[in-house]
């Protein structure tokens, strides 16, 4: 079989290529091309366009954009007729995926959409748009079957693959030696996100809230692909080392944790780090998003628990006086960081449920060779 799979960001590109690996598993023969990253490319997919040229975040930065965009999408679906796969795989990424996956309806190709967009959270109609053109939807949290419900399509829950990243994961023995950090001193972690925008507006945050804290060591997990420029108010700070592509291995050492919303969120929680949720988005977008928003919390971890696991602090809110009033119950208060350590245990049982990946390469090889 021949698969085309586009991820758009850093997360999908992730799960893409471990879907890829399963899938090589039960398909000896397959063939893969598309668009994603690193860890897609290591398993074989050939790229014709890299995440990181596209990685537009918020309704500014998309409309700055538009023509850029359009001219991926264009490029996309040229390279899909010239590829002509069996099977067209779409991963999260849903302003862009949803108008190639009306695309493959169009021209007749079978679309799998692997880890839907967050159409729950706002514009809830769009998954009428959505089941009109995909033909099998695997979904990675459990509230998310029955969401569909609502719409008269079932859908297949398959586990969450982020559980899959943390449980494969393989810790370096020399983490904290490698990387000068002092293991008689707790860890910090700062999770600033993988996108332009998000850095321009935590970094800044994250770095006010260091400064208040000279006595703790603290760690930024970098992406390689943006500019080292955008980290520059926290890699000034003497208290702060930078973690280039082992976020994973500063998760498992860190005793707290500042991230912004998204998935990082939920792999902090799989590592058991206590953490504070931050968010800022343009003042337009977020006006926007203030208005049309449909549930009632950002991260994935008070989502799957439906209540506040973790405390979230959104535009004005996210100031160093409330996220450093939070740190400092989470470094020295017992009772509440116990607290938040048994509600992520309940949320590591919930998802639990087998490999994602592995789930879903086998139901879409079934659902190919029906």
């Amino acid at each position: 079989m021949r698969y085309y799979i586009i991820a758009g960001e850093r997360s999908g590109d992730l799960h893409g290529g471990n879907l890829v690996k399963e899938l090589k598993k039960v398909d000896p023969n397959a063939e893969f091309r598309g668009f994603g990253g690193e860890y897609m490319q290591e398993q074989g997919v050939t790229l014709a366009v890299h995440y990181g040229d596209m990685a537009f975040m918020g309704l500014v930065e998309i409309l700055t954009n538009l023509n850029k965009i359009s001219r991926y999408i264009k490029q996309c679906k040229t390279d899909i007729e010239q590829y002509n796969p069996d099977v067209i795989i779409l991963i999260d990424y849903g302003g862009f995926n949803r108008r190639i996956a009306k695309f493959g309806r169009k021209t007749g190709r079978k679309v799998y959409y692997y880890i839907t967009p967050k159409v729950w959270a706002w514009y809830q109609s769009r998954a009428l748009e959505i089941k009109a053109n995909v033909d099998r939807m695997f979904v990675i949290l459990p509230f998310e079957k029955d969401f569909y419900k609502k719409f008269d399509w079932d859908v297949d829950y398959v586990g969450n693959p982020v559980l899959d990243a943390v449980k494969a994961h393989q810790p370096d023995a020399e983490f904290m030696q490698r990387n000068k950090l002092d293991q008689t001193r707790e860890l910090i972690a700062l999770l600033p996100g993988s996108r332009k925008q998000e850095l321009l507006g935590i970094v800044p945050l994250m770095a006010e809230v260091v400064k208040r804290y000279p006595q703790n060591q603290f760690a930024v997990a970098t992406v390689s692909n943006l500019d080292k420029a955008l980290y520059e108010p926290l890699f000034g700070l003497p208290n702060v080392t930078p973690i280039y592509g082992n976020t994973y291995d500063l998760l498992l050492h860190a005793k707290a944790a500042i991230v912004t919303s998204g998935t990082a969120t939920l792999e902090t929680a799989l590592f058991k780090v206590p953490q504070i949720v931050v968010y800022k988005a343009n003042a337009l977008t977020y006006w926007i998003l203030r208005i049309a928003i449909k549930v009632k919390y950002i991260s994935l971890v008070n989502l799957i628990a439906d209540k506040e696991v973790v405390k979230e602090y959104i535009q004005a809110d996210a100031n160093p006086e409330k996220v450093s009033t939070e740190l400092n119950a989470i470094l020295t208060n017992a009772p509440h960081r116990n607290q938040i350590l048994t509600a992520y245990n309940q949320i590591y049982q919930t998802l639990d449920t087998g490999s994602a990946s592995q789930n879903t390469a086998t139901l879409i090889h079934k659902y190919l060779n029906e």
